[in-house]
């Protein structure tokens, strides 16, 4: 992805700028050489915040989609943790 870089200065000064500038691609603010934020539009922010809800969701077992039940049928257990087997007895 291609971004703005601005100063922290410059974006101040500017700021009328870069909400011009933001509708095409997201500015990344530094102050001394070190980034200290981001400044997007309000469609990627919604788009980042929709990410990160489905990222984080969660199920109870009646729920959980068949994908994920198959992949969890097939998966195994690493031979390092084999140690752990004399548990589930």
């Amino acid at each position: 992805m291609v971004l703005a870089i601005a100063t922290a200065t410059d974006f101040c000064r500017n700021f009328t700028q870069y909400q011009r500038t933001v509708i095409q691609k997201p500015v990344e603010v530094r102050s001394h050489e070190r980034v200290t934020g981001y400044y997007i539009s309000p469609e990627m922010f919604e788009s980042f915040k929709m990410t990160m809800l489905q990222s984080r969701k969660s199920y109870t077992l009646s729920n959980l989609p068949q994908n994920i039940k198959e992949k969890m049928a097939e998966a195994k257990m690493d031979a390092r943790h084999a140690h752990l087997d004399s548990l589930m007895d």
